[in-house]
């Protein structure tokens, strides 16, 4: 049995939403062909997700320093309880699948934010003589990506830097096995944005068979 974190971005209602909607049907059709699986919902605009502040970094230090953590302060503490808590449950699942749209060239800013939990020094990677070290081998993601425009080809390719940003930060985990569905174009073309859907839909769907 694996264990599948679901991770969406997306402030929307699923139906307003094509990254949303794609990713409920790849995830429908996920539990049809894997009901033995454990599937886990995180949804990051309804999740507390600490910020890396000057809390966050004074605990750290403190502790670093040999301090324990009930000389912490109370934010202090909270917040890195709440960090961990993140991160131990992210290292926890084998398979992951992001949904997020595209805006302004990446990716909502609270997906950031939890990307942010999610890289801690001896949990998710280690330092080593020869560099850093990424931790959680041998796990897959998938990244649905709805972009208005087209960037998986032509002038605006280079300007994509939400999946490329995903994948490199899930190899400096260890992360290598990532797919990507990208629904594109529907603002370029908008006559043909329900076909757009539909097609990713389908796409959707068939990855959910063997992911």
């Amino acid at each position: 049995m694996a264990k599948v974190l679901y991770i969406t971005a997306n402030p929307k209602q699923e139906q307003q939403s094509f990254s949303l909607s794609v990713g409920r049907a790849f995830l429908e059709t996920y539990k049809q062909h894997h009901p033995e699986d454990e599937i886990v919902e995180l949804h990051v605009y309804d999740t507390d997700i600490p910020y890396i502040d000057a809390d966050v970094f004074s605990g750290w230090g403190k502790l670093q320093q040999g301090q324990a953590f009930e000389q912490l302060s109370k934010d202090e503490q909270q917040k890195i309880a709440r960090i961990n808590e993140l991160c131990e449950q992210f290292m926890e699942a084998d398979k992951y699948v992001f949904v997020t749209p595209m805006w302004n060239f990446s990716f909502p800013p609270k997906l950031k934010a939890y990307i942010d939990t999610l890289c801690l020094a001896g949990k998710t990677f280690k330092y080593t003589e020869e560099g850093s070290v990424g931790l959680l081998k041998g796990k897959k993601a998938l990244h649905i990506q709805a972009r208005g425009g087209i960037y998986s080809e032509g002038p605006a390719k280079e300007m994509e830097f939400g999946d490329r940003y995903l994948r490199a930060v899930l190899s400096f985990i260890g992360i290598t096995d990532v797919e990507t569905i990208a629904v594109e174009g529907m603002n370029a073309f908008p006559n043909e944005a329900e076909a757009i859907k539909q097609q990713a839909i389908e796409r959707a769907k068939d990855m959910a068979k063997r992911f």
